[in-house]
């Protein structure tokens, strides 16, 4: 039934006329430091032939959270079939199917002795149900390995498929997110081969699941955007059901990106944080160096303690 809803898409390739160089304002730039958890963490996930998206999309906190041990681990490849002109990670046919990845990323977790786990992955317009089996199987054997595990998942759209969302969704991730990215005017622009009802409906779905988990998702800032939007999709996104979101600065991975709009001030994520709860956000992390996974369990963490809590009073009624 999956694969007679999907239609098959074909790698997105854009042309786009290399850009000049921007200079970033002060409050953008990050110290590199050396660790020697960093050349550990880069060389175990060579090793094992994994990704993160720390390293394909060009994350600017790759430093820190390597040096503190840590990754957000991508699966399903390092092709995406998308070719969103905000994002470094490469745009290409995928490389087939590994089904073995799930037991590699739960052995180097292991040998990191982490507790939570952030898994992510390209978009996989090619397969069936858009890699949510592969999600679901990361999650078991993670589980397996260690039944106390807390695992966040950050799905594509998964070209809207319901049936796919629940895969991902049955196999109880801690935490489920899918980032809206921008808001709906620059979508075209911005995504291409995305729609924005279609992402604010996964979260939606997420949110009415029985087995609910803590809902997330996140956007960027400085593509041209403006502040009445910005707060005009936050209300979107609260109207989901969503508790957390993540606000951050676009920074252009190269000269063929999308040039930045706007550097926006450090005193104005401030801004967008204080609307944010206003309006009802459990969780608003917004600045110039947020991404969506950095520290991403710093920001579930009383949340998920809340709902543990509560499950736990109800077994004891």
């Amino acid at each position: 039934m999956i694969q007679q809803q999907i239609e098959h898409r074909v790698p997105l390739t854009i042309k786009i006329e290399p850009l000049p160089k921007q200079r970033m304002p002060e409050w953008i730039k990050v110290q590199a430091k050396a660790s020697p958890n960093y050349s550990r963490v880069k060389n175990i996930l060579e090793e094992h032939k994994l990704h993160s998206v720390c390293q394909e999309a060009a994350c600017p906190n790759i430093r820190e959270c390597f040096g503190e041990g840590t990754a957000t681990f991508m699966i399903l490849g390092n092709h995406c079939t998308r070719g969103c002109r905000f994002c470094n990670v490469k745009t290409a046919v995928p490389l087939g199917l590994d089904r073995d990845e799930p037991r590699r990323l739960a052995e180097v977790v292991a040998k990191l002795n982490l507790k939570q786990v952030v898994v992510t992955s390209v978009t996989r317009d090619d397969l069936p149900d858009g890699g949510a089996e592969i999600f679901a199987d990361t999650i078991h054997e993670l589980r397996r390995r260690d039944p106390k595990m807390k695992v966040e998942v950050l799905i594509p759209d998964l070209q809207g498929n319901a049936e796919a969302v629940d895969i991902v969704l049955a196999a109880r991730p801690d935490v489920f997110a899918h980032n809206v990215e921008t808001v709906g005017r620059l979508y075209r622009r911005v995504r291409p081969g995305a729609e924005q009802e279609r992402s604010l409906d996964i979260l939606r779905q997420a949110d009415r699941y029985a087995a609910r988990p803590v809902v997330k998702t996140g956007f960027m800032v400085g593509l041209g955007e403006r502040r009445e939007e910005i707060e005009e999709l936050l209300r979107q996104i609260l109207d989901t059901g969503c508790e957390i979101v993540t606000v951050g600065q676009y920074l252009r991975p190269s000269g063929v990106h999308l040039p930045v709009e706007r550097f926006v001030h450090p005193d104005e994520f401030k801004e967008i944080a204080a609307y944010g709860h206003e309006i009802g956000f459990k969780h608003v992390e917004a600045g110039p160096l947020v991404r969506s996974s950095y520290k991403a369990f710093s920001q579930s963490k009383d949340i998920i303690e809340a709902k543990e809590s509560l499950l736990e009073k109800k077994k004891n009624v």
